[in-house]
């Protein structure tokens, strides 16, 4: 089935096609929490949280909207109002490191360096800059996708991930010289 034959199917009850439907969107939702979150154990509850609210709102999806921005935006928010309950943890997994035959070592070490940076950064980000820089480079949205996935006009969205990358340069440019956590 088609994506929009899956919603319609959706609401109008079909509960296999909720379940399809579900499954499709669910790696997706996932990814976005953790990136927003930065912790496992919170993003998954962010997405079974997302998951349950898409399940119970799904007759409220109109087609005027995709349905990806749609699912974005319920995962952003509620990911943004648990950010802002509880402080980030870190998480023992995020720290583990998979060895390939294709890298060496230190090329290992240093890209897990450098992507942990990353993470700190955005997690140092106010909750709207970490969201827009989520969706934009994480899950490759267009700029319109993110303005309707937060609900912002295109111009903020434009402003937010500007002053977003200028923060992030600064505080990576911190943490190479190791100002910051280093």
């Amino acid at each position: 089935m088609v994506e929009q034959e899956l919603i319609r199917s959706a609401q109008s009850g079909d509960r296999d096609a909720m379940i399809q439907l579900l499954r499709e969107i669910e790696t997706h939702v996932y990814r976005t929490a953790y990136y927003i979150l930065g912790n496992e154990q919170d993003a998954m509850d962010a997405a079974q949280e997302a998951l349950i609210r898409v399940y119970t709102k799904i007759e409220s999806f109109e087609e005027k909207a995709q349905f990806k921005t749609w699912v974005q935006r319920i995962v952003t928010n509620i990911c943004i109002d648990k950010f802002r309950r509880n402080k980030p943890t870190v998480s023992i997994d995020e720290h583990a490191m998979n060895f390939t035959a294709d890298h060496s070592v230190e090329e290992e070490v240093v890209a897990t360096y450098v992507s942990q940076d990353i993470r700190e950064a955005i997690n140092k980000l106010s909750d709207h800059y970490r969201a827009v820089i989520v969706l934009r480079y994480l899950q490759d949205f267009s700029y319109n996708e993110i303005s309707d996935s937060l609900g912002l006009p295109l111009n903020t969205v434009k402003s937010y991930l500007f002053r977003a990358r200028q923060q992030l340069q600064s505080l990576l440019q911190d943490y190479q010289k190791g100002g910051v956590g280093g």
